[in-house]
């Protein structure tokens, strides 16, 4: 499958089911990801994505703070690539969540 493709509605489903997390804060990032690029997602970030998930929840929080960076296996193209748009701020002038 062509890395560029976008995941289908089923795809995007199962990833989004994948990435519910046991701690709120990842579940903040995490939602955020998804309303921003998840009608966008590719098959490349998908597996970026997946690789993430396969940390425990500190350690996955720690990525998305900033307090550490990826190494070793973890720090592929595609980890690097999603763990950057999971760390973007939210717009100043989105509305926020209720």
């Amino acid at each position: 499958m062509d890395d560029r493709a976008r995941l289908d509605e089923r795809q995007l489903s199962k990833l989004r089911w994948r990435c519910r997390r046991g701690l709120l804060e990842n579940d903040l990032f995490i939602e955020r990801f998804f309303d921003r690029h998840g009608e966008a997602l590719t098959v490349r970030q998908a597996r970026g994505l997946e690789a993430l998930m396969d940390l425990s929840d500190n350690d996955l929080l720690d990525l998305l703070l900033r307090r550490r960076e990826p190494d070793g296996a973890l720090a592929t193209p595609e980890v690097v690539d999603v763990l950057a748009l999971l760390r973007t701020p939210p717009r100043a002038d989105a509305p926020s969540s209720p």
